[in-house]
């Protein structure tokens, strides 16, 4: 099946959380580069907690790219107790990735291992800490908030072949923007985390309006497909604290591999 896809340009992704399981799908990677190379498709492997220099020398030779979410802000401290703070410390190597000139963005898995708040992701980058305050990130992986936001914009439109229209505020570009509840470069750090859109642009057209800019708040677009039970049992909805909570105490998922299993809160099926 790679090989197929790499025969027709496509660009793919594997999920691979353990330097294991991306040993081993490098390993059926670099069998297909000998007959198809890979090189220029934009490929990658996501999540990455685990990978080790020697991976990431593989990743790279093969011309891959790596994309990480922030799932140890939200369920660190179990990854904590079970791995210890070494291994956390380096959970992805944000650091070894970016020096060994391997393109990485940051993105949600869409929306399943993450939320899909996106000031939580950055507040991680730059902080290395859970929500809960748990620092786990080592400094040497930290960030500073202009290329914590690159890797949400720019870096995630080269990851789509779309850097020549969107990722970056230039003429000629897509209108794709937003006006923040506060300014996202002087804000205490741990008010990153709390940042949310006044007024959110999306091609140049008006999609959300809040507080002074809530005249220009368009109404909800009506929902798709129309069999939905939202159609039949009212509006949208927020769920309160109360109600979120038994979705919270469920069981979560293992994430299983031969150097162990991680219980984390991603429905995502990811290796």
């Amino acid at each position: 099946m790679t090989k197929y896809l790499v025969g027709l340009g496509w660009p793919f992704r594997q999920h691979t959380t353990f330097d294991a399981t991306a040993a081993r799908v490098l390993n059926v990677l670099e069998e297909v580069n000998r007959e198809a190379p890979l090189k220029g498709l934009r490929w990658g492997l996501d999540h990455c907690e685990t990978l080790s220099p020697q991976t990431l020398e593989r990743v790279a030779r093969l011309g891959g790219s790596i994309n990480i979410q922030n799932r140890m802000s939200l369920d660190g401290e179990a990854f904590l107790q079970k791995y210890g703070a070494e291994l956390a410390a380096d959970a992805p190597p944000i650091k070894r990735i970016r020096e060994m000139g391997i393109p990485l963005a940051c993105g949600t898995d869409a929306n399943r291992a993450t939320s899909y708040n996106p000031w939580l992701g950055v507040h991680w980058l730059l902080a290395g800490k859970t929500l809960g305050g748990a620092k786990l990130q080592g400094d040497h992986n930290l960030l500073d908030r202009t290329e914590a936001l690159r890797l949400y914009t720019a870096a995630g439109a080269w990851m789509s072949s779309e850097e020549a229209k969107k990722g970056t505020l230039e003429p000629g570009r897509l209108a794709d923007l937003a006006i923040l509840s506060q300014d996202y470069f002087s804000i205490p750090l741990d008010d990153v985390k709390n940042l949310e859109a006044l007024m959110t642009m999306v091609g140049g057209r008006v999609v959300y309006g809040a507080g002074p800019y809530a005249r220009l708040d368009p109404p909800a677009p009506p929902a798709l497909p129309d069999w939905l039970p939202l159609r039949h049992y009212g509006g949208y909805h927020k769920a309160s604290a109360a109600e979120a909570a038994p979705l919270a105490a469920q069981r979560h998922p293992l994430i299983l591999s031969n150097s162990g299993s991680w219980s984390l809160e991603c429905s995502c099926g990811g290796f």
